[in-house]
């Protein structure tokens, strides 16, 4: 099964000083706050300049590419390892790919030929692509839409002038792309924005400061159940803290604490009664399958260690006041065992200006979700609408759902359909709506390789609130 976007992948531990760490761990016992900060995400940067770069070279494409199609690689100045796909036959369009993750670690080459393989729907089709590594691992959404831009430049410069850019953002690559639209959507490059079209799917859509409220809910609950993450006999922190910066644990270590207290790793006849129950209380409660536990615990601990000791200064950006959890055999008393973390105001306004989508679009945008996404919840998708709506921008956007029950890849057919009503909707006004989506997947039958159009032109996501309690300051 292919990696989901949003599970953790190898990893680099940084290192913050003792003091810094004591002074964290007693800001959270203590409930600390302090003033909130007026932040905002920051303006556009300049025009990025690329006239230092080198040149990309020929590489060799992925296997799934037909022989018509060119691959290119390079790194540029900042560090970011790219690819990028043009076929022989190229109808014009670039597509710029915004990858999900994020990876934690330092940049590889193979970070982004593993995304060429994955999209080679897009230089099948007749687009061009070019996709970066990101300079950087960890959640870092603007330094990550810079590097796109980057690299559209860099394409522009070595490889040729497309007639139209689409911006493509996929899972946490989505937050990336609403991000960089905002940043570049009205930077002028020749007489025209950076980019003419968005598409985003399967999109972490509702902003850092919402969307991973419910892995904070997950390590509380978990940890209330299971005891072990940590285990009594290691030193407690904060859950919030992801894990302490110099922690041994491994991704293999806990994925087997997992098994020993829910037994995910075992058919449901090999578990305990008090594995099964546990496993069904944390499922039923945080809204999770059974399959996902251990994915979203990784990422509640790595990639929240990640936010903390590089993004906020050390600070809480998560907490789970006024939460109340419903779901187990006995809520008063799961609530009662439940740890409960209040957010410091600044570390919320870092992640805030770096992750939270403004709404403020001036491209057409479209976005497509599964509804019955397990690792990024479609309910986030209302609260990007209300973002959008919120902003006076809803002209500029037009969202699509589908049946399906994945995450990383939905169906080639979609993903055609899609960008067919983007385009048309780009270059000649044609404003989709979920309906003309759909039959235009039709009509696009039938798919080589066969692909089927899986829309559901009637769906509308309930709030992210039905599954992701707000919660109090």
């Amino acid at each position: 099964m292919m990696q989901q976007d949003l599970g953790i992948e190898p990893h680099g531990r940084g290192r913050i000083r003792a003091g810094k760490l004591a002074l964290a761990l007693c800001g959270a016992l203590a409930g600390v706050t302090a003033n909130a900060a007026t932040t905002k995400p920051g303006d556009a940067p300049g025009l990025v300049d690329v006239s230092g770069e080198t040149a990309p070279k020929p590489a060799p494409c992925p296997s799934d590419l037909p022989d018509t199609v060119t691959c290119l690689s390079g790194q540029d100045s900042a560090g970011a390892y790219y690819m990028i796909a043009k076929p022989r036959d190229w109808n014009g369009v670039l597509v710029m790919h915004a990858h999900g993750g994020p990876t934690l670690g330092e940049p590889k080459l193979a970070r982004a030929q593993a995304d060429l393989k994955r999209w080679a729907v897009w230089p099948r089709n007749g687009y061009a692509v070019a996709m970066s590594s990101y300079h950087q691992g960890g959640v870092e959404v603007h330094a990550a839409a810079q590097d796109t831009e980057r690299l559209r430049r860099i394409f522009l410069r070595d490889v040729g002038k497309p007639r139209l850019t689409i911006l493509h953002g996929q899972s946490w690559g989505g937050n990336v792309g609403a991000i960089a639209a905002e940043l570049y959507g009205t930077e002028r490059d020749g007489g025209k924005p950076a980019y003419d079209g968005v598409l985003l799917t399967s999109g972490v859509l509702a902003g850092g400061t919402r969307a991973y409220d419910f892995r904070i809910d997950l390590r509380a609950v978990y940890q209330a159940l299971c005891h072990n993450h940590p285990l009594p006999s290691e030193p407690q922190y904060p859950l919030w803290m992801g894990l302490p910066p110099d922690s041994p644990l491994t991704k293999e270590a806990l994925a087997k604490r997992v098994d020993q207290c829910l037994g995910v790793d075992h058919p449901r006849a090999e578990r305990t009664a008090a594995q099964q129950q546990r496993l069904d209380t944390l499922t039923r409660v945080i809204g999770i399958q059974e399959d996902k536990v251990v994915s979203h615990l990784n990422w509640a601990t790595w990639h929240f260690q990640d936010i903390v000791q590089h993004r906020t200064d050390g600070k809480n950006p998560f907490g789970n006041i006024g939460v109340r959890y419903t779901g187990s055999p006995d809520d008063a008393k799961l609530n009662a065992e439940v740890a409960r973390y209040r957010p410091d105001p600044q570390a919320v306004a870092k992640l805030r200006a770096d992750t939270d989508p403004t709404g403020k679009i001036t491209l057409p945008e479209l976005t497509m979700h599964a509804a019955n996404d397990p690792t990024a919840f479609v309910e986030m998708e209302h609260t990007y609408h209300d973002i959008v709506a919120k902003a006076g921008r809803s002209e500029h956007l037009v969202q699509v759902f589908t049946s399906d029950h994945e995450h990383s890849y939905l169906t080639d057919a979609d993903y055609l359909a899609a960008m067919g009503a983007l385009l048309d909707w780009v270059e000649h006004g044609h404003k989709p709506t979920p309906q003309s989506v759909a039959q235009r997947c039709q009509a696009g039958a039938p798919y080589d390789p066969p692909s089927e159009c899986t829309f559901l032109p009637d769906y509308h996501p309930a709030a992210l609130e039905t599954r992701s309690p707000a919660r109090g300051g």
